[in-house]
């Protein structure tokens, strides 16, 4: 079975010290996520908490989406989440990092990811299309 490209570009994310832990994902669902040995032990210690948040604000993203919401953070202990929407859904690419992180790489390099993967499913979506 050949590799999902979106999960390799979630694993050139991980490569960034400043990013703790990343994935695709919706409301109550994780879409796309790189294996979690290569997220940072101390994220893993609370994730049940920030799981849990974040299905919080995927009910704002739902709610808001389609009227161009385009990113959305929280701070959550030690951590920030990142949510970077992929337009007119309800799905994000999500980014866990440091609190204190000095986010203007961060940002530049999860907008790249974000369009990279965008790139990705629409390919897919015109495969199925053609299908």
């Amino acid at each position: 079975m050949k590799d999902d490209p979106i999960e390799d570009v979630l694993d050139d994310l991980l490569n960034y010290d400043e990013i703790l832990a990343c994935m695709v994902a919706r409301l109550n669902m994780i879409s796309v996520m790189p294996d979690q040995e290569r997220f940072d032990p101390d994220v893993m210690k609370i994730w049940d908490i920030i799981k849990r948040a974040m299905d919080d604000v995927f009910g704002v993203i739902r709610e808001y989406s389609q009227a161009g919401l385009g990113e959305i953070e929280f701070r959550l202990q030690n951590y920030e989440v990142l949510f970077y929407v992929f337009p007119d859904t309800e799905n994000a690419l999500v980014a866990i990092v440091p609190a204190l992180s000095n986010k203007g790489l961060i940002e530049i390099e999860l907008e790249n990811a974000r369009r990279e993967i965008l790139k990705i499913m629409e390919e897919k979506e015109k495969t199925l299309i053609s299908q």
